[in-house]
């Protein structure tokens, strides 16, 4: 009996052992890729679409023949953008994310005399390089999920051919951007799509148009306005 209790706790003994082993085996197979956060470096590219606003600032300004005019952006039109990605993993929870890229949209621009209710109109094609540094703060992993929040900056420079038009703006700006997204682990990759809403610091409307010098009746639009700043959300799908 003696030789049978030693014999039967041994057993119990390996088993107990043997558990944990097997239920780190059975969370493995659970999660793809579990060790895929731990590298140092992590490459990418992303593509996406996006919404350009453009916030208008008025001055009351009135022409020598009474006009005053507004402007506004009625709607929004939908645009693309497609980028690399390079990240740095900080430590367990916070990564820092260079994404260069291009981000091509376009603005209407509407503008009504308030007197006479005559109107006029602009699109403003805008392709964009971007060069977004971003601080990544990523929650723990749950399965093959791992929610986050970003924020950074966002320098921008377009580089589409700029027109003589109503209102001119500055081909260079700067973002501050925040947002939200999610890692979800596939067997091969990771799909991340964020949500992210960048706000234009810069007054980006040209004041001084030489270019009007054969119709300066066309400067009251660019008279009429005091600034002019940018607004766009941004949906991304990141594949890393």
């Amino acid at each position: 009996m003696k030789k049978l209790s030693i014999i039967i706790i041994s057993i119990l003994a390996v088993v107990a052992g043997c558990q944990p082993a097997q239920a780190r085996r059975l969370n493995d197979k659970l999660e793809n890729r579990p060790y895929a956060d731990l590298r140092r470096w992590h490459l990418g590219f992303s593509f996406g679409a996006q919404a350009m606003d453009l916030r208008l600032c008025h001055n009351g300004y009135i022409t020598d023949e009474g006009e005053e005019w507004r402007a506004e952006q009625p709607g929004y039109a939908p645009g693309f953008n497609v980028s690399g990605l390079i990240a740095l993993r900080l430590n367990n929870y916070f990564s820092l994310r260079f994404a260069p890229g291009m981000m091509f949209g376009s603005r209407d621009i509407r503008f009504r005399e308030l007197t006479t209710g005559a109107e006029e109109r602009q699109n403003i094609k805008t392709t964009y390089v971007v060069l977004p540094v971003d601080l990544k703060f990523a929650a723990q992993r749950v399965r093959n999920a791992r929610p986050y929040v970003v924020g950074g900056i966002m320098p921008a420079f377009d580089v589409a051919k700029k027109r003589s038009d109503l209102i001119k703006l500055s081909s260079s700006d700067f973002f501050i951007s925040v947002g939200f997204g999610c890692d979800f682990y596939l067997p091969y990759f990771k799909l991340i799509p964020e949500l992210k809403f960048c706000f234009g610091l810069a007054d980006v409307l040209v004041k001084d148009r030489p270019d009007l010098a054969d119709d300066p009746t066309r400067l009251k639009f660019t008279n009429s306005l005091s600034k002019a700043t940018s607004k766009m959300i941004v949906l991304t799908f990141y594949f890393e």
